[in-house]
């Protein structure tokens, strides 16, 4: 089936009065689909070459704010009609997480289009408008907010919707963008393996060995849910199930989840918090 939608591109706007611009962000809204997400850079290396000024720390905090806002707006609007009435469209949405203003974040005129995959037309758009003005690597790969929203589909098409959890140990902390309890705490990150050569499949891995072994050392109890970008390149899959070995040797409660298993995941997670 197909259905309408609609999206608005988000702006870092370094001088208002020159309107010098550079787009950081895309939001989608498909209220047939009971979807609703916001992808914002995370990366400002290319901003900071266009504007030397840039205060990259303030919009980094920015552009974290707006997307856990958008998580819990679309928590609210599709959990809760009768309380949060449906927003007419993206702007609709743009507004009740972004007054406008004069500031330096700012939402473009509406776009609107037709859409069997809304998390499809959302990387789409996110690389017509906001990846392809940035430098690109040797061979195509996808970062973990390529991944996550693969699984936040899923979860929206049964109705799910998690928020972050942060799990803090002695010496590191780390914000898990979607958590549940089932007696105790379920912490899912994304983690894509779909990079350019298998050294850094490894390294990545290891990375998260690491971080695992540390964030352990919280007072928490906690599963540890790592949902897992596959690659691309048929020659990386030696190095990605060497990845999924390491990983396989985290310390306490933990479960792997490859993105091609995303449904039937999403399926679990919707018995364990309906329950």
């Amino acid at each position: 089936m197909k259905a309408p939608y609609t999206y608005t591109v988000l702006r870092y706007v370094h001088d208002v009065a020159t309107g010098e611009f550079a787009n950081v962000g895309v939001l989608v809204y498909s209220p047939d689909f009971e979807y609703l997400e916001i992808r914002c850079s995370k990366t400002y290396g290319r901003i900071s070459q266009f504007f030397s000024t840039l205060n990259g720390k303030f919009l980094r905090l920015l552009l974290r704010h707006l997307d856990s806002s958008a998580g819990q707006l679309q928590k609210k609007i599709f959990m809760h009609p009768r309380l949060e009435p449906l927003p007419k469209d993206a702007a609709a949405c743009a507004r009740r997480l972004l007054p406008p203003d004069d500031s330096s974040i700012q939402f473009s005129e509406l776009g609107v289009g037709l859409t069997s995959d809304p998390a499809a037309d959302l990387a789409f758009l996110y690389e017509r408008y906001v990846e392809r003005y940035a430098s690109k690597p040797s061979r195509a790969t996808r970062m973990d907010d390529d991944i996550l929203p693969i699984l936040k589909s899923s979860l929206a098409q049964r109705r799910v919707y998690l928020e972050p959890k942060v799990i803090e140990a002695p010496n590191y902390k780390h914000e898990f963008p979607l958590a549940w309890k089932n007696g105790m705490w379920n912490t899912c990150d994304a983690v894509s393996f779909d990079l350019s050569s298998g050294s850094d499949i490894l390294e990545k891995a290891n990375r998260w060995l690491g971080r695992a072994h540390t964030l352990r050392e919280s007072s928490e109890l906690f599963k540890l849910v790592l949902f897992l970008g596959q690659p691309r390149q048929e020659e990386l899959w030696p190095s990605f199930q060497k990845a999924e070995n390491i990983l396989n040797t985290m310390p306490g409660p933990f479960e792997l989840v490859r993105e091609d298993e995303a449904n039937s995941f999403a399926e679990e997670v919707e018995k364990e918090v309906k329950t």
